[in-house]
C-alpha cells in the first residue's frame, strides 16, 4: 500500500505550525496506524530528518495517550483509538491528513502532541471520593444495586483521549466529565461529595478553556468507549440540583 500523508509539523508550543507532505510505500494492510507512523519516522532518521513526534504508550486502546485527528475525524474512520486504528482501514493511494488535537485547551507540545493536563486538573478538582477506605472491602460490604453498578462501570469505561473535546465544535469537555460525575455519582462511596464535586470539576472545565455543550452528538460519536450523551444530562442534572442547594 502506498500512501501520502499530509503532517502537522510544529517545532514546540509558540513555533509556527505547518503540513508537511511525506510518501510512504509498501505499508501492510496488517499494521497499525502507530506503526506505519514508526516506519516513517525510520525512513526520516535514516536520511537524517527530524522524526515525527507523537504520543502513544500502551497500544491496546486502554490509555488513550494515542489520540489524533485523522483525515478530519477523531481517531480515525473507525471507532476505536488511533493505536487500534489498522492501515486496512485504507485504501492504496488514499491521501490522509494528520493533525494533532484541535482545542486550545489542549496547547500543543511538538508536531502531533498535544498537553492534556487540563483533564488531570478537572480530576483535580473533584473527581476523587476523600473518604479513607482503607484495605480493599469486600464486595458484598456496601451493596450496590445492580443498574447503578452497570451504569457507574459504563461510565468508568471513559480513558480520557480527548476525542470527545476534538470532535466537538465548541471543543467541550462535558462528555469526559459527565462520565466522571456519573461513575462516582451512582455509587454510594460518591454521595458526601456529590454537590461539591460537579460545583468544582465544572468551574475548573471552564476555567480550562474548554467551551460549553450545545447537543451536537459528535463527542459520543467518536468516542472510543462509546460513553452515551446522558452523562451529560446527569451533570447537568447533578450541578442544577447543587445550585439550588446552595453548593
Amino acid at each position: 500500500m502506498n500512501l501520502t500523508l499530509k503532517i502537522w509539523r510544529q517545532a514546540g508550543p509558540k513555533a509556527k505550525g505547518e503540513m508537511v507532505t511525506y510518501p510512504v510505500t509498501d505499508i501492510s494492510e496488517d499494521m497499525s496506524f502507530l506503526e506505519m507512523l514508526d516506519v516513517l519516522n525510520e525512513q526520516l532518521n535514516a536520511r537524517g530528518e527530524e522524526p515525527i513526534a507523537f504520543d502513544s504508550d500502551c497500544r491496546e486502546g486502554i490509555c488513550g495517550m494515542c489520540g489524533l485527528m485523522i483525515s478530519g475525524k477523531a481517531h480515525g474512520p473507525e471507532v476505536t483509538t488511533t493505536c487500534q486504528l489498522h492501515m486496512r482501514s485504507f485504501s492504496d493511494g488514499d491521501e490522509i491528513t494528520i493533525e494533532p488535537w484541535r482545542a486550545d485547551a489542549f496547547p500543543v507540545i511538538k508536531d502531533l502532541v498535544v498537553d492534556r493536563s487540563s483533564f488531570d486538573r478537572i480530576i483535580q478538582a473533584g473527581g476523587f471520593i476523600s473518604a479513607n477506605t482503607g484495605s480493599a472491602p469486600e464486595a458484598h460490604s456496601v451493596p450496590v444495586p445492580k443498574p447503578k453498578a452497570d451504569r457507574s462501570f459504563m461510565a468508568a469505561a471513559c480513558i480520557g483521549c480527548g476525542a470527545c473535546v476534538a470532535a466537538c465544535p465548541n471543543a467541550s469537555g462535558m462528555l469526559f466529565m459527565g462520565a466522571k460525575i456519573t461513575h462516582l455519582g451512582e455509587l454510594p462511596q460518591g454521595q458526601p461529595e456529590r454537590d461539591a464535586r460537579v460545583v468544582s470539576m465544572v468551574s475548573q472545565h471552564d476555567h480550562e478553556g474548554f467551551g460549553g455543550c450545545t447537543n451536537v452528538g459528535a463527542c459520543s460519536a467518536a468516542c472510543p468507549k462509546e460513553i452515551p450523551l446522558d452523562v451529560i444530562n446527569q451533570l447537568n442534572k447533578d450541578l442544577r440540583g447543587a445550585l439550588m442547594r446552595g453548593e
